[in-house]
């Protein structure tokens, strides 16, 4: 069992997003799980650049698929972060291990993704009326601190 979160990418397309999450990763001390087919290349500049110098500091795992993913991350309990859920991200209590599934920019998780019986709830972090969507790295952010401050920054 993971000691703290686990972030899920669902194929991530921004390299600046995952390069600034790689940091986030590092900080916070929660795992980063990319589920392909990536939208970058890991040796990206910009990925790299937004890393700055945490990506040793960061435990992050690459998968094929999604699929992948699952096998290496269940059982847990995955909340999947969406604009279309009805429950805000505040009211669940997580635990350690808890993997937070977030979907692609610019379209989020896919209907298929978010209806896979895996998926324990759907979550929202609320925004204004009329808002698309926030930044994939600080909607990470956001949760994963959440999480974190639950179990008193264990």
């Amino acid at each position: 069992m993971a000691l703290g979160v686990r972030l899920l990418f669902h194929e991530p397309r921004i390299p600046q997003n995952t390069g600034t999450t790689i940091r986030l990763a590092a900080a916070a001390g929660c795992e980063l799980h990319l589920a392909g087919p990536l939208g970058f290349e890991l040796t990206d500049t910009k990925l790299k650049r937004a890393g700055l110098d945490y990506h040793d500091l960061a435990c992050m795992r690459v998968h094929e698929n999604i699929e992948d993913a699952y096998a290496d991350l269940l059982p847990a309990r995955v909340f999947a972060f969406t604009t279309k859920a009805d429950v805000v991200y505040t009211e669940v209590a997580y635990e350690p291990g808890d993997v937070l599934l977030f979907g692609p920019e610019p379209t989020g998780l896919a209907e298929s993704v978010l209806a896979d019986p895996r998926v324990t709830a759907q979550v929202r972090i609320p925004m204004l009326p009329g808002r698309r969507s926030l930044n994939l790295a600080n909607a990470a952010a956001i949760a994963a601190y959440e999480a974190w401050r639950q179990v008193e920054f264990a």
